[in-house]
């Protein structure tokens, strides 16, 4: 891993991500009776669970909002989360006084143009390998793995190896 890239990792406090594209694959499904269906990738769970045992604090911040990001949400503890968030820039804000930090101690995990002025703000700013073409120039890194499919996993894991505590948690 780079120094520099290292240097960004170290000083994350909190982790923070879109739901659809970020922890979905960005498909929306509906059932025969017009319910919101989503698929979730269980190894991203497992590595946000791990960062919240190491201190770091998590928040999903959508712009859209349902009964299953709600259930997954509870499921994985999150310490925050904003539904239905427009602009997220609003939201993003509320979060950092909520948390007490600075846009330094922010990741962010975003997938499309939405989540443009957050990634432009935050300390580590990461778009999944099916990210829209425009967030490429503005993250410090695109994952190897697509949204739903392991990008969540590949940031906490860059994370917490950088902070010494993928081992620990």
């Amino acid at each position: 891993m780079k120094k520099a890239l290292s240097a960004l990792l170290k000083k994350i406090k909190v982790v923070a991500m879109d739901v659809d594209g970020v922890m979905t694959d960005g498909r929306i499904i509906y059932d025969g009776e017009g319910k919101e269906l989503k698929f979730f990738d269980v190894q991203d769970g497992y590595a946000i669970a791990r960062g919240r045992r190491t201190g770091l604090k998590t928040a999903i911040i959508s712009a859209r909002g349902c009964r299953a990001v709600k259930a997954r949400a509870k499921d994985l503890k999150f310490d925050k989360v904003y539904l239905n968030a427009s602009p997220k820039i609003e939201a993003y804000a509320r979060m950092l006084k909520a948390f007490a930090v600075k846009d330094e101690d922010v990741c962010y995990i975003g997938d499309d143009i939405p989540d443009l002025d957050i990634l432009r703000r935050v300390g580590f700013a990461v778009a999944p390998a099916n990210a829209a073409a425009e967030l490429r120039p503005v993250v410090h890194y695109v994952t190897q793995h697509s949204g739903g499919r392991g990008a969540v996993r590949e940031t906490l894991e860059m994370i917490l190896k950088a902070q010494g505590q993928w081992e620990a948690a």
